[in-house]
């Protein structure tokens, strides 16, 4: 019975027609702004949502206010996660606009790779563009309500921002690793090198500002972010952030939301700024666990917070090493990280290890 209720659940979000018209203006929204815009403002409604929440709660207990009443609950679940700014749905539009848009030559501007992986960048208003942004939104909310009803043991939106990356690959034709070059598949030595692809292959060239130009044999989704030790130690302490973030407000989603938003510096074009949500997500969600979800800044709960927050660091980094480094399109490595390290947190609360696994589906 309980198979049926679920397979019930998904055929009514899917057959909803205002949720998929509100998923397919979410998908344009994204493609119209730009991937990584939407996603910057998916952390500013993170940061609302929560810090609303917050007062909420403060409120209900001083004044035993209905937390309803103030419509704060909303904010986080249905704008940042939803199908307004939810990355499956804005951000997953907008990278497949970006690959449809670079197929099609509508992109020059100059990117350092392949202009399918600019994401920053801004489509605009054309219609075709926001057309295909649009429908991998729904595709987004589509994989994300299956995955959630089926209690998949995983984040049912980031699972959906990768199956999304995978399908826009297939369906404009682009390969879904890309040559290989240099020592193996995570060797990123050609891009220390700055190696160059042959010429006369067909991921060779690129054009820039209307001219030709050879592309890096290996192009790395953040050059200031990619060597291992480097990686770690951001890890290890967006992970300490994301732990005492969690348990000292109860919130497994703030340090999420703080981490992105802080990507809008890196879309304004500051160097350096390191990515970190796929760290500070599980870390927060693996100190609640570990404590029972309730709110007490532990030793055990930090260094599980550092733990994971070092596995998505270093997961994110596997991921663009094998998806995103040889390839022509955005393959997001921190949503992949975070199907993994939610993964993780969900085996440990099945076997026992974890009390809870607060706020991930459990088969």
């Amino acid at each position: 019975m309980s198979v049926l209720l679920q397979v019930s659940a998904i055929i009514d979000a899917i057959a909803n027609p205002g949720l998929l018209l509100a998923a397919f203006a979410g998908g344009a929204f994204g493609a119209a702004l730009g991937a990584l815009p939407a996603f910057c403002f998916t952390g500013f409604m993170v940061i609302a949502g929560e810090a609303a929440n917050l007062a909420v709660n403060s409120v209900g207990v001083a004044e035993a206010v209905e937390a309803a009443a103030l419509g704060a609950p909303g904010i986080t679940g249905s704008i940042a996660f939803g199908t307004v700014f939810g990355p499956h749905v804005s951000f997953a539009g907008g990278a497949a606009a970006a690959a449809y848009a670079a197929k099609k030559g509508y992109m020059d501007f100059g990117f350092d790779y392949h202009e399918a992986k600019n994401i920053p960048a801004a489509l605009g208003t054309q219609p075709d563009v926001l057309v295909v942004g649009g429908l991998f939104g729904i595709l987004g909310f589509i994989i994300t309500a299956i995955s959630a009803n089926l209690g998949a043991p995983w984040d049912p939106i980031a699972i959906a921002v990768v199956l999304s990356a995978l399908a826009h690959r297939l369906v404009f034709g682009y390969d879904v690793i890309g040559d290989i070059r240099g020592g193996g598949i995570l060797d990123m030595t050609p891009f220390e090198r700055e190696e160059m692809r042959p010429a006369q292959s067909d991921a060779g060239a690129m054009t820039d500002g209307g001219e030709t130009k050879q592309r890096l044999a290996t192009e790395p989704w953040l050059p200031h972010q990619y060597e291992w030790g480097n990686v770690a130690m951001i890890g290890l302490v967006a992970g300490l952030i994301g732990g005492v973030t969690a348990l000292t407000t109860g919130s497994a989603f703030l340090a999420f939301g703080i981490s992105a938003a802080s990507l809008t510096f890196l879309n304004l074009g500051v160097e350096r700024i390191p990515v970190t949500h796929h760290m500070t997500l599980p870390a927060s969600t693996a100190a609640l666990a570990v404590t029972g979800g309730s709110a007490e800044v532990t030793t055990v709960a930090m260094v599980v917070a550092g733990v994971f927050g070092v596995s998505g660091a270093l997961t994110g980094e596997v991921v663009q090493r094998v998806f995103y480094a040889h390839a022509d399109t955005h393959w997001d490595p921190p949503a992949s990280a975070i199907v993994v390290n939610t993964f993780f947190i969900a085996v440990l609360a099945i076997v026992g290890v974890f009390s809870t696994s607060v706020w991930i589906p459990l088969p």
